[in-house]
């Protein structure tokens, strides 16, 4: 039995650990005698971690960081999470914070002393440090989202029928999960598939080749599957004729290994997915365009509750600087402040805590 006196606890709290050896029926037996003492109950799913929020041990971002952590999948994944739960984010919100009450409080002093003769309106120096304020925040709002290393970056293998696609989504994903054949239209429809490539998390879809001149119904209806899936893609690597794939598509020159194949001027790559030339190649480019697109190792990445608030703040001191009553600076910089409270949790509701905490496994 180890003893965690509070408040320097996980949770702030008296904390006790039992560890428990033997197997799963020692494990229940203890859990059996702890049941029968009075007052004694299982811990409810992220029970341990609000407590540890409501004792102020973390705040609201780093839970969702420590959220975001029990469900990563791939090291991408792993190390924003850690980042967001050690604190990186919060450390930054808090900065901002202080630098806002700074810019409130010289309002503030405008207006409390607007009629006092020693006092002057704002100083020079406050439209220059609120507008660098505006595009540090704006900055925070164009990197990569966090629900982006969810979903992977997704890719979509496309052309007309029989030009490889299949067997290329085969190669890389590394799985017979597309049906292969030299009959025209095998694949038809749309096939996802998430893997991780060095630590990296994509979605490869392989789709029906493209072509008008189908009769078949169920054909047809993949290829609109697939065509809706180019407009979804973070890239698309075209097999088709070249130069009729969409804009920023990868050229690929596939079944290089077959003396009749598509034939292209300045292909990306030329690859053969059954004898595997240059598929390394391949995965080693994905893998670089993805970490363009996707959060840096060990970047925070705002999640769509934090982008919004972070939004919320960019507006207002859009409308303090904008602002020419005071009054309404005062306001503006105040909303900012708000936003920037809840995104720790110093001003949140109970709904929310309730859907973030249940995210957790039980007890966690």
């Amino acid at each position: 039995m180890l003893w965690f006196p509070g408040p320097d606890a996980a949770t702030g709290e008296d904390l006790v650990e039992l560890h428990c050896h033997g197997g799963r029926a020692v494990t229940a037996a203890v859990e059996c005698a702890l049941a029968e003492m009075e007052g004694l109950r299982a811990a409810e799913p992220g029970e341990f971690t609000r407590r540890a929020f409501a004792n102020g041990r973390i705040d609201l971002a780093e839970a969702e960081g420590l959220a975001d952590l029990l469900s990563a999948e791939t090291e991408l994944q792993r190390s924003a999470a850690m980042a967001m739960a050690g604190g990186v984010f919060s450390r930054q919100v808090e900065d901002w914070r202080d630098r806002l009450l700074n810019l409130s409080a010289e309002v503030e002093s405008a207006l409390d002393f607007s009629d006092e003769d020693d006092v002057s309106d704002l100083s020079p120096r406050f439209s220059a440090e609120l507008n660098a304020f505006h595009k540090e925040l704006h900055q925070w709002l164009t990197r990569p989202r966090a629900e982006r290393l969810g979903d992977g970056f997704r890719v979509v293998l496309a052309g007309p029928p029989n030009t490889g696609k299949s067997t290329l989504f085969n190669a890389l994903i590394e799985s017979e999960a597309a049906i292969t054949s030299p009959i025209a239209g095998t694949t038809r429809d749309v096939i996802e598939r998430s893997v991780a490539i060095d630590g990296v998390p994509f979605t490869f879809i392989d789709t029906a080749g493209l072509r008008d001149d189908s009769d078949d119904e169920i054909e047809q209806i993949g290829v609109g599957r697939a065509r809706d899936q180019l407009k979804r893609a973070n890239l698309v690597l075209w097999l088709g004729p070249e130069y009729e794939g969409p804009e920023g598509c990868w050229e690929i020159e596939a079944q290089i290994d077959n003396d009749v194949h598509l034939v292209k001027s300045a292909p990306v790559l030329r690859v053969s997915a059954h004898t595997g030339e240059n598929l390394d190649l391949l995965k080693r480019n994905l893998v670089e365009a993805a970490r363009d697109e996707l959060p840096k190792p060990g970047e925070a990445a705002l999640n769509a509750r934090q982008h919004a608030l972070v939004s919320t703040a960019v507006q207002g001191l859009a409308d303090a600087d904008d602002a020419n009553d005071l009054l309404v600076r005062a306001e503006s910089l105040r909303q900012a402040r708000v936003a920037f409270d809840r995104l720790i949790g110093r001003a949140t509701t109970e709904d929310m805590l309730d859907a973030l905490f249940g995210r957790f496994c039980i007890g966690k």
